[in-house]
């Protein structure tokens, strides 16, 4: 079996960024099972706001190659306003089919409060209209601010949650793609 490469892209700009930190700790997870990992940083890239008329604006050819090369993708984002962030929509948004179609993906959220699963939601939703296949067991982190002591976290049954969605996109990388959803049919924009 060749090894799986993970790879997992940060929706949040903040330096102390939580969401940053539980997904390297799920990258950890995924390196456990001798996975190579990359973390996308989107501080890192110069993403203008998305414009179908220059998808090859900033960095987003090497965004894109760099999901490309990935046998599994994470999708981590903090909840804003009831969904995931703006950075991680940007982004995805210079991604399409080529990026992600029969990808395995697992999804991560975190919250200031104790409800994430709307981040969730719609992170899994605009995966299903790419037509990728998304990892059943997910990650959500609520009252996150009391969650890491030092980079660490503080609630092992969280920890756990976060590091089993590393492998899980380790095991399922491989996994023989579903038939193509109604969604992603009639998802005309992530062809152009």
């Amino acid at each position: 079996m060749n090894r799986s490469h993970v790879v997992a892209v940060c929706g949040s700009l903040r330096d102390g960024s939580y969401t940053r930190i539980a997904l390297q700790h799920a990258l950890d997870g995924a390196a456990d099972l001798d996975a190579s990992t990359d973390l996308i940083d989107l501080r890192s890239l110069e993403l203008p706001v998305y414009d179908a008329d220059a998808n090859d604006a900033g960095d987003s050819d090497e965004l894109r190659e760099r999901i490309r090369e990935a046998d599994s993708v994470l999708l981590g984002s903090p909840m804003y306003h009831g969904s995931y962030s703006a950075p991680l929509k940007n982004a995805l948004d210079y991604c399409g089919f080529d990026e992600f179609e029969n990808t395995t993906v697992g999804l991560l959220a975190v919250s200031g409060g104790s409800f994430t699963v709307t981040t969730l939601d719609h992170l899994r939703s605009v995966c299903r209209a790419l037509n990728a296949w998304v990892i059943p067991h997910q990650a959500a982190i609520p009252s996150v601010n009391s969650q890491f002591e030092d980079g660490e976290f503080v609630d092992t049954d969280i920890e756990t949650r976060v590091r089993t969605l590393g492998r899980r996109a380790v095991e399922y990388a491989t996994i023989e793609p579903d038939p193509y959803t109604v969604e992603s049919a009639e998802n005309v924009g992530a062809d152009d």
